[in-house]
């Protein structure tokens, strides 16, 4: 069905290149403008900065966007959505939902008008079924890629829609990699990982995995909706004081492989170092993997050096698009990214989570480069007291000023140096803070479900997780000292107990993090601030210039 501006439905969106498709060109426009103005408030913010990004030249996959308004109501955008909107999108990409021969495959993601970081549902791969794979399969040349894609989306489909138990699924994993890295299984592995899934999900939800890519987009787009009242969504907006009644937009986007091989990989970036503030890209980077495998929380990843080894173009690109995201939204900038063979494309920005110090250097590294004035400046800087920009770092301790012994280490994402009572989980922590007692919450994974425990914590200590993990970013959203991916913590739920290196303690005795060289200490520690005067003195100079006239 061909779409015109006439009867483009309200409130809906569509995003794509000029050199994308000739009729791209003209839905973006008419998307924007017909009959509903296009703006952060209906769009989201993430489809709002994507539209900017591919504004502005940098390469962005095509996408529908259903706007806010459909949150309190999410069936009456499936009409519109499919007798218009998807077919725009399938004219946009040269690709149709569904289609044996070209299948059109899609993420559907969720995004409020305000930053809420992973605390609403994704869903990759949507459109994969028995009689699509084959299309994907002609269409890449890629059979490992092909399963890889379907086995996750039977996975996180059954989790986010049908409320399955993951654990169910990282179990099979186990059990078939028999400690392997997962993304080292090949294809004949992969395809039969998808069928055990497909045999769990029958088992879990009482009928097949659901074999149209129609109806997989529908339940997708209702349950991203649904997660708007998720219980992890309400305590953030709570804790944020964001409205409620603000909605989230969903956007349907054509989906890029970054599980497409050893020049393939998944990332998530800062345009500068949320920690310090210091101008350089701080990057984490997954190879052959998606997205999810990033940002969930629940796998270690690498930094920039392995984006630069397997795709130097793509980080030379992404390192000039880093600049150009900062000099648009006149901001340091937290991006999401996929390489598929080699080729970058752009899936997500917005202004970064970073720490008091380094909201300063940056604002003020910003004033230096001409990319914001001093009235900007001072507003970013003017909840900032000058005493307070330093390190929190250790004191030397024991015989002859002698620094304590670490027992293991672990990845920094959030500086800082806390001691607290080990807490394995959100009830015990939310007990001893009540009691008044310092916590440090303890986890396998650094995942979002734990925000309300990470609110009655000092710090969080995880055993696997990115830096760019979104529990991470939102532990420095919170000022909380984080460390994540500590590869000699494990945990023993049964006796209440971790073992970090050849130590073991109990849950309640006391642990300390060390966020700024990522150690981790048994008992308390002593810190001191230590000020950075340089620092300090360039904040004071801008308070005392005058504002003009």
């Amino acid at each position: 069905m061909k779409s015109t501006a006439s009867h483009w439905p309200k409130h809906f969106y569509l995003i794509a290149q000029a050199d994308q498709d000739s009729h791209g060109s003209h839905h973006a426009q008419h998307g924007r403008h017909a009959r509903t103005k296009a703006g952060r408030e209906s769009m989201g913010s993430k489809a709002w900065n994507l539209l900017r990004m591919a504004a502005i030249g940098l390469r962005v996959p095509p996408a529908l966007v259903i706007g806010t308004h459909y949150t309190q109501a999410p069936d009456d955008c499936l009409l519109p959505a499919f007798s218009v909107g998807v077919p725009a999108l399938e004219e946009a990409t040269g690709l149709a939902l569904g289609d044996p021969r070209r299948p059109l495959i899609v993420s559907v993601r969720s995004g409020a008008p305000v930053s809420m970081p992973g605390m609403m549902e994704t869903l990759l791969n949507v459109g994969l079924c028995d009689a699509t794979l084959p299309g994907l399969l002609r269409q890449t040349g890629n059979p490992r890629m092909v399963w890889d894609a379907y086995r996750r989306l039977v996975a996180s489909y059954a989790e986010v829609v049908a409320g399955v138990d993951p654990a169910l699924f990282e179990q099979e994993i186990a059990r078939v990699a028999q400690g392997r890295d997962e993304r080292l299984l090949d294809f004949n592995e992969l395809r039969g990982l998808t069928r055990s899934f497909q045999a769990i999900y029958q088992q879990q939800v009482g009928e097949p995995f659901p074999q149209s890519a129609t109806a997989q987009l529908g339940a997708a787009i209702r349950a991203v909706f649904a997660s708007w009242h998720a219980e992890k969504a309400v305590s953030y907006r709570k804790i944020n004081h964001i409205d409620d009644q603000m909605g989230t937009a969903v956007t349907v986007q054509q989906m890029v492989f970054g599980n497409s091989g050893g020049h393939s990989g998944a990332g998530v970036g800062f345009t500068r170092d949320p920690m310090s503030g210091q101008p350089a890209p701080w990057v984490d980077f997954l190879v052959n993997a998606q997205g999810e495998d990033v940002v969930s929380g629940r796998r270690n990843a690498h930094g920039h050096e392995a984006l630069a080894e397997i795709a130097p173009d793509a980080w030379r690109q992404l390192q000039e698009g880093a600049q150009a995201l900062e000099h648009e939204f006149k901001d340091m900038q937290d991006f999401e990214f996929t390489v598929q063979d080699g080729v970058l494309h752009w899936l997500q920005t917005r202004a970064g989570k970073r720490t008091p110090l380094a909201s300063v250097r940056i604002a003020l590294d910003l004033l230096a480069e001409g990319v914001i004035d001093e009235d900007a400046a001072r507003e970013r800087t003017q909840n900032v007291a000058v005493e307070s920009l330093g390190t929190l770092q250790l004191v030397a301790q024991g015989e002859g000023g002698q620094a304590a012994q670490a027992l293991a280490r672990a990845t920094p994402a959030c500086p800082g140096v806390v001691s607290g009572e080990i807490a394995l989980d959100g009830e015990r922590a939310a007990a001893r803070a009540a009691a008044g007692v310092p916590v440090v919450l303890v986890r396998q994974d650094a995942e979002t479900a734990d925000i309300d425990a990470l609110g009655h914590a000092l710090g969080l200590l995880t055993q696997r997780g990115a830096r760019t993990s979104h529990a991470a970013v939102v532990a420095r959203q919170l000022g909380k000292v984080c460390l994540v991916g500590c590869g000699d913590l494990h945990i023993d739920p049964a006796s209440r107990s971790i073992q970090l290196g050849a130590k073991t303690l109990s849950e309640g005795e006391v642990i300390s993090l060390d966020g700024n060289a990522g150690q981790i200490f048994a008992g308390a520690v002593a810190a001191v601030l230590v000020p950075d005067e340089p620092l300090q003195q360039r904040l004071q100079q801008l308070r005392k210039k005058k504002k003009p006239d």
